[in-house]
């Protein structure tokens, strides 16, 4: 009998272009499998290309786990794809749960979770740790101390999640102007920014890192791109994704590079949006997660440098009825 793996997709949203890596990582390596989409929306796009789709309770709801489980004893799934925040810390508690399945969450331990998941966090971590950084305070601590600020200045939400609210701040009256207890503010690093996907094996060893410099970025997420070489940055992120509690699978580290000098700003521990750049690339990170998963050894290979990725908008056309309209 053929070796068959069924994926799912969770929270599936806009992407469209994970789907069809996870497709094609698939068909290459020989392997059956049904693409199942997840989301708690019949309006989003990506469900409509999957092989079939489920709607499911908010990341934030108490029944969000059990729907998940329930859908992965009924469809027989052996890997769940997490792709947003919120969905991240339950899912990382429940794995044993889906493990007793015999399904695999393609997620971190949940310390590496918490460490991402709050920038306080994140930064103490970093710091505490030696890793190059930006300086950071909270913002109702600099209203109590009123220190010397450099402007511009970054003000982000501690439990932010694909760039919103985050906002560069100009001058001492634009910053007076804010208020509460859940906003960071963080220097602004000079230089080039980058997103360096990365592969850790289920022995949480680093196998893979591809930088890819942010030319162009829309609503969080990057629209134009470019996989770059650069050692001294691979390096770093390498130290900062095995230093990490129990990582695995794929993740992401956003840095600053200025000259010499490297600053690491975020960890996302789940495919970022750009990812299908570094798929293009060569960096076949869904069809290892398929071959780690079925026994397979990991098949690692060059990834292409100077690739650039410009994303643009389509559309999938269809009955109102068939989205519950």
């Amino acid at each position: 009998m053929a070796e068959r793996c069924n994926i799912l997709i969770s929270s599936a949203g806009r992407r469209v272009g994970l789907i069809e890596a996870f497709r094609s990582s698939l068909h290459q390596l020989g392997v059956a499998g049904s693409i199942v989409a997840s989301d708690m929306s019949s309006l989003a796009a990506a469900r409509q290309i999957a092989d079939s789709a489920v709607t499911v309770p908010p990341a934030d709801s108490p029944e969000f786990v059990p729907a998940l489980l329930e859908l992965c004893e009924r469809e027989q799934i052996a890997l769940v794809i997490p792709t947003i925040d919120p969905e991240l810390p339950p899912l990382a508690r429940a794995k044993p749960a889906f493990a007793s399945l015999g399904t695999t969450v393609a997620i971190s331990d949940p310390e590496t979770i918490a460490i991402a998941a709050d920038k306080h966090h994140t930064h103490e971590w970093l710091t505490a740790n030696g890793f190059p950084t930006v300086t950071q305070t909270r913002l109702a601590d600099l209203e109590a101390e009123r220190p010397e600020v450099l402007f511009p200045v970054v003000v982000k939400p501690a439990h932010g999640s694909a760039s919103v609210g985050v906002r560069v701040i100009e001058s001492p009256a634009e910053l007076a102007s804010l208020s509460g207890d859940d906003i960071v503010v963080q220097s602004r690093a000079p230089g080039t920014e980058y997103t360096t996907d990365v592969y850790l094996d289920e022995a949480h060893r680093v196998r893979t890192t591809v930088p890819r410099e942010r030319l162009e970025v829309r609503a969080g997420e990057v629209s134009k791109g470019r996989t770059v070489r650069h050692a001294a940055l691979q390096e770093l992120v390498t130290e900062v994704a095995a230093t990490l509690p129990g990582a695995y699978g794929v993740l992401n580290v956003q840095a600053f590079v200025n000259n010499d000098e490297i600053k690491v700003i975020e960890i996302n521990p789940r495919f970022g949006g750009g990812f299908p750049l570094a798929y293009r690339a060569g960096a076949d990170m869904p069809g290892w997660l398929i071959s780690e998963k079925l026994g397979r050894p990991i098949r690692l290979k060059e990834w292409q440098p100077d690739l650039v990725m410009l994303r643009y908008d389509d559309a999938v056309y269809l009955s109102a009825s068939d989205v519950d309209l």
